[in-house]
């Protein structure tokens, strides 16, 4: 046992990593947390969040240990915003934060240590507890459950834990900035990190829930409400900023003739699902949603599982030098439905003319965009339907 902790020791300084006790009012597991995380390392930085029991008191005892002070209670985000900041100040590379309430072991600071010595590139690692203890409260259970699923809806990554407060952090990979103060920000700061491309990992550790011991300061109501808050804001990023970013930054990387290989000629998506994402695409394109439409194609490409790439790539047909073309054909579409004058002609297409005709406009271009995806959308699932049998033929 004293030959692994000297082990871990050396790891821990040689990575640079730094560990961090946010703590509010757990007099009673405190200093079982602390003389636990001392047999490892020396590198701590305790936050005391306005505790107002013998919290600070038994601080005093360890001289040796960085103590941040809050003079009141803020909350358990800004005692970690603080805590991240101060390692970021001694230049630490990684910070890996415990509870003080007593449910983690500080013997499990090895598996964590482990991982990152063996990570490829700067990892976020998220403790794994064993939620279906009886000892478990169902709220936390279903809490954990709850946050899982909207991690896994706003990145794409399925974890079982995303709650645990036994963490490592890469300091230099994750954002520099944050804005959430409360328990929120254990969700805030892991969604960003994976945005960011971070791998976002869990490992396995012991858990304890000792209702004799244990004081938690999350408020159900009140924190629930916060976080829920949190993940709509977070769902609408992903639909209208971080999906078509990350897609956008992957199809600039493809040439044209990559394009129609790998997507038209080589996806293996049905010739329906292709003539549909892009007849989607077309829709979208002509139809009056201007500064919305790669997201909203993308998000309606995500929701129906459709082609993003095809969806993407044909809702670009309103390119710059065709919009007065499609703002013209709009208008002559609306035109059999609301007559208007005066007339317009092609070579005096502006927005003057569409605000002049603006519901010939807005009813035109639905039925162009509805005409044009179903005309597109048939000869693209025609000619991919030949090309499908010529390929089965000639194998």
């Amino acid at each position: 046992m004293m030959e692994e902790q000297a082990i871990i020791k050396e790891q821990l300084h040689a990575l640079g990593i730094v560990v961090i006790i946010p703590t509010y009012n757990n007099a009673r597991t405190l200093r079982r947390v602390l003389d636990g995380v001392l047999l490892y390392t020396d590198a701590i930085i305790v936050v005391n969040d306005g505790s107002t029991d013998g919290t600070a008191q038994i601080l005093e005892s360890y001289p040796q240990v960085d103590l941040l002070t809050f003079t009141q209670n803020q909350g358990k985000g800004m005692a970690l915003r603080a805590g991240i900041k101060q390692a970021r100040k001694h230049q630490f590379s990684y910070a890996i934060t415990i509870d003080s309430d007593g449910q983690h072991y500080p013997s499990d600071i090895p598996v964590f240590v482990k991982e990152l010595a063996r990570a490829e590139k700067p990892t976020l690692l998220i403790g794994s507890r064993n939620m279906r203890q009886d000892a478990v409260p169902r709220k936390s259970s279903f809490g954990n459950r709850f946050s899982n699923f909207w991690f896994w809806f706003e990145t794409g990554i399925r974890l079982t834990d995303t709650q645990s407060g036994f963490r490592a952090y890469p300091l230099r990979a994750i954002s520099g900035r944050f804005y959430t103060r409360k328990f929120e920000f254990e969700i805030e700061i892991i969604v960003r990190a994976a945005w960011r491309a971070v791998p976002v990992k869990n490992v396995p550790i012991e858990v304890l829930y000792d209702p004799e011991e244990r004081v938690s300061h999350f408020r159900p109501f009140k924190d629930f409400t916060r976080i829920s808050i949190l993940n709509t804001v977070l769902v609408f990023l992903t639909f209208f900023y971080i999906l078509p970013r990350n897609f956008f930054r992957s199809f600039k990387k493809k040439s044209l003739l990559d394009f129609f290989r790998e997507n038209i000629l080589g996806s293996e998506d049905s010739p329906e699902k292709k003539a549909l994402s892009i007849g989607l695409g077309v829709f979208m394109g002509i139809a009056p949603f201007w500064g919305f439409q790669t997201a909203i194609t993308i998000t309606l490409a995500v929701f129906f599982r459709l082609n993003k790439v095809l969806a993407f790539a044909f809702s670009n047909i309103s390119f710059a030098p065709l919009i007065p073309l499609v703002i013209y054909a709009s208008l002559l579409v609306g035109g059999l439905v609301f007559p208007s004058s005066p007339a317009f002609q092609l070579d005096n297409v502006s927005l003057a003319t569409i605000q002049t005709h603006l519901w010939q406009y807005l009813v035109g271009s639905l039925l162009l965009a509805a005409s044009m995806a179903l005309l597109f959308g048939s000869v693209s699932y025609l000619l991919l339907k030949i090309n499908q049998r010529k390929s089965v033929s000639t194998r």
